[in-house]
């Protein structure tokens, strides 16, 4: 079993900055932005025409709630 004594206390723990400035994360994908929204506006696209394809009012009720979402999001950015 661990003592207390044994275990390092956040004050002794010390952070080493990188020599790096810009460190090149593989995660983060840089540049892939516009990509991203088109496929998203497809998958959309797609979402509405396929249950556009079952219920026309539930179509036209999903498309209401998009641009409602759009436009909300568009206005809350800007103030």
């Amino acid at each position: 079993m661990i003592s207390q004594l044994e275990k390092p206390l956040p004050s002794t723990i010390e952070e080493i900055p990188s020599s790096d400035p810009m460190q090149q994360d593989s995660l983060i994908a840089k540049g892939w932005e516009r990509e991203q929204y088109i496929g998203i506006c497809i998958l959309a696209i797609v979402l509405i025409a396929a249950v556009g394809y079952f219920s026309q009012r539930f179509a036209y009720a999903l498309l209401f709630s998009f641009t409602l979402s759009i436009i909300l999001i568009v206005f809350l950015l800007a103030v």
